[in-house]
């Protein structure tokens, strides 16, 4: 069995970050506050030039929920094609109906938009009124892969859904449990969901190398990195799995 793990770049440190740490797929994103929205044309394309490995940027013009206006749909249709410009892999979206169903018809616009780049649905998922319609509703845009931890905060929590979702799913499409993947759980999560991708953001906080501070200012400028130590232990950990 071929397991994947994909991990969470905020930063172009953390790119080369995760390509010396044995990862598959970067899903590379700007703003962890805000749970990741759309990295900028530089930050796109400086990593485009400096990994090898497989680059999924998120799509997301803005944190909150995953309605979006006409003008914000054609931002993040220009962003895909931006992508698929500067030779991304693929990329990363998700957008919802207000009942909470799936936006199939722009869903698929974009799809089209991006091949031949892959397609992941996000955890917009993860706010679906019913995953088992969704999940079959994805299918039929054209979505190669579903970022999911099964409708609860973490995957672990989520796994007897994430479990139903990989049946269901049947190969037609990747679930790809993600939200609290560690490696002490990454091992567990496969054998109780069947999945075989996993989605990690890693992180870490790293404290700003300034020598100077302004201590009045009274701020923090720490930043998001990824744990190359933990990449690598989910990565051990998925070997013993076969």
């Amino acid at each position: 069995m071929h397991y994947t793990l994909e991990v969470i770049a905020f930063t172009i440190e953390s790119v080369l970050l995760a390509e010396q740490s044995g990862a598959h797929r970067i899903e590379l994103c700007d703003n962890p506050a805000e749970g990741g929205t759309t990295p900028g044309y530089g930050t796109i394309k400086t990593a485009r030039e400096k990994t090898s490995l497989q680059l999924y940027p998120i799509i997301r013009p803005r944190g909150g929920d995953f309605l979006y206006s006409s003008e914000a749909f054609e931002v993040i249709k220009k962003d895909v094609l931006l992508c698929k410009e500067l030779g991304c892999d693929g990329v990363v979206i998700g957008l919802l109906q207000p009942d909470g169903s799936i936006d199939k018809k722009r869903t698929a616009v974009l799809v089209e938009a991006a091949y031949p780049l892959g397609v992941t649905f996000h955890r917009a998922f993860d706010r679906v009124a019913n995953p088992f319609e969704a999940l079959e509703d994805i299918i039929s845009t054209g979505c190669e892969r579903i970022l999911t931890s099964g409708l609860k905060p973490t995957a672990a929590e989520g796994s007897e859904t994430l479990s139903q979702l990989v049946r269901q799913a049947n190969d037609r499409i990747i679930v790809m449990p993600g939200s609290g993947v560690r490696s002490e759980n990454i091992v567990a999560l496969a054998t109780q969901t069947g999945a075989t991708e996993f989605h990690s953001s890693a992180r870490k906080t790293e404290d700003s190398k300034m020598k100077y501070f302004n201590t009045s200012m009274n701020e923090n400028l720490q930043t998001t990195e990824l744990d190359t130590v933990e990449v690598k232990k989910m990565i051990a950990a998925l070997q013993t799995l076969g």
